[in-house]
């Protein structure tokens, strides 16, 4: 195992399978220590009470998001990471505005926050009604019977490629590895928000729940149509779901701005313009009050030309494709995961929903 601190909280490269607890405690207890920053070839990350996050995540915006009270007429996207959440904030926001698109990134922040980095704050401010997002495990997720619950799970090989990408590509992650590097984090479970099959477990659980919707990124894929009726129906049929069936107009509007090919160019896009801000125009702007702390303090010329790869895939919308990972997986990788699979999802309905895609 090695530490590596940065100029705000330090970090932990889980170069082993475990971490002292001592690691833990000094990690949420000394935030503030500073050395130099460098690229790395390990995970980077940060425990808040055992759990693992990124570490530029601030550590009390994230508690304050655990600590969250529900409002009755919330509505939460969860995902564990790279599993479709981009897509279907798109996909809620476009429900509740009935087809008519938003115009960056940053009004998508704004009304569907991302609470595990936004905290509470987020919450209260944003306009209603719209989804918030959370990457949280079940036992985590702020709870009420009241509120609405959609979970999105995709094939572990699909996520796992992914979620690759995004530590590569995101300058934040600092993670400068291979992906036979990231698939042993992947596999061994020491990534941010933990092990993806515990992750998956713990809300297929509730998959039964009269206020959990559970839906795979795969089945959205087949059937985009079906599944916009479904959650549409699911938050409010007649409210959403009923004008979806009466004008047909306004589904293929969600379809369409929803799309990979649209979001590719929107998304990307905003993600760019998002980055050449000024400090003052995001301090100006509509992002939730954390994340202008957080990016108004953002990263310099010198880390995103260390970090930023300039290639296709230095994207946040990459691909959105079912079946990627047999370009990136060896046999040998391909079967340890099936392994894993087996093990851990025996006897739930996963294990036929990808059988095609694994």
């Amino acid at each position: 195992m090695r530490i590596y601190f940065s100029d705000n909280i330090l970090k932990v490269a889980l170069f082993s399978t475990s971490v002292h607890p001592s690691v833990r405690r000094f990690s949420s207890e000394f935030p503030a220590i500073t050395m130099s920053k460098f690229p790395v070839t390990s995970t980077v990350s940060q425990f808040i009470d055992g759990f693992q996050i990124p570490a530029f995540f601030n550590a009390e915006t994230f508690r304050s998001a655990l600590a969250y009270k529900p409002r009755d007429d919330d509505l939460f996207i969860v995902t564990y990471p790279k599993c479709g959440t981009t897509w279907t904030q798109h996909i809620l926001v476009l429900i509740f505005r009935l087809g008519q698109p938003i115009e960056s990134e940053i009004e998508l922040w704004s009304a569907s926050p991302f609470l595990d980095m936004a905290g509470v704050s987020a919450a209260e401010e944003m306009p209603r009604p719209n989804a918030i997002k959370f990457h949280l495990p079940y036992h985590l997720v702020p709870k009420s019977d009241k509120v609405k619950y959609i979970y999105v799970t995709r094939n572990p090989k699909d996520c796992c490629v992914s979620y690759f990408h995004h530590m590569r590509n995101i300058p934040e992650h600092e993670f400068n590895g291979t992906f036979d590097e990231f698939f042993e984090f992947f596999i061994a479970g020491k990534v941010d928000y933990g092990d993806y099959f515990d992750h998956v477990l713990s809300w297929y659980a509730h998959r039964n729940d009269p206020n959990v919707l559970f839906l795979t990124y795969e089945e959205m894929k087949k059937d985009i149509r079906s599944a916009i009726l479904k959650m549409a129906s699911f938050i409010d049929d007649a409210a959403y779901a009923e004008p979806l069936r009466k004008d047909p107009e306004i589904l293929n509007n969600i379809v369409k701005f929803s799309s990979f090919d649209y979001m590719k160019k929107t998304v990307n896009k905003s993600m760019e313009e998002l980055r050449s801000l000024s400090k003052e125009e995001i301090m100006n702007s509509t992002l939730p009050r954390e994340l202008k702390k957080m990016f108004g303090a953002s990263a310099t010329p010198k880390q995103e030309q260390d970090y930023t790869k300039k290639d296709d895939n230095a994207h946040f919308v990459r691909k959105g494709i079912v079946g990627g990972w047999k370009n990136y997986f060896s046999d040998e990788q391909s079967k340890r995961m099936d392994k894993k699979f087996a093990e851990k999802l025996k006897g739930t309905d996963l294990e036929v929903l990808w059988k095609d895609s694994m």
